[in-house]
């Protein structure tokens, strides 16, 4: 599957990511692992049984990245340059080992480089839900993105 050009981006365009992600353990205390966030309530579960959740917690930057890569596929799969940076990222609502995540993408503007020929900026709005459908991370991600060929 392809990804959209700038051209087929509209503002206001949601799209409800029909894939979803059931956030395992393994996942959980990998990820912490692998980016080297030590933090007892992602990797001991026996320190996140002491803590106010009472169980641990999914590092947010894990629902960070399951926010934007789950929505590649409908949107910026192969047609994208570079993400330019992400903004009024927020976590609302916690995320367990042993959830269910889907995404929602909606396109916030778009504008053509004023530098850059045959390229374009989008932002994205994506929102990650638990399988309850509770919010439970948002960001605004701006992404460069090619012209179609024959256009650019």
């Amino acid at each position: 599957m392809a990804g959209l050009w700038f051209e087929e981006f509209e503002e206001g365009m949601v799209f409800d990511h029909e894939w979803t992600r059931t956030i395992t353990e393994t996942d959980n205390r990998w990820f912490s692992l692998l980016t080297m966030n030590t933090q007892p309530v992602h990797i001991d579960a026996h320190a996140a049984a002491e803590s106010v959740w009472k169980r641990p917690l999914v590092n947010s930057l894990l629902t960070l990245g399951l926010m934007v890569g789950m929505s590649v596929n409908q949107t910026t799969f192969r047609t994208t340059i570079a993400n330019l940076g992400m903004e009024k990222v927020k976590f609302p609502h916690p995320l367990f080992e042993g959830d269910t995540v889907h995404i929602r993408t909606t396109v916030v503007s778009k504008r053509k480089s004023a530098t850059r020929p045959g390229e374009g900026i989008v932002t994205l709005r994506h929102e990650a839900f638990n399988q309850d459908n509770v919010l439970c991370g948002t960001c605004e991600r701006a992404a460069l993105m090619m012209l179609k060929p024959e256009t650019a």
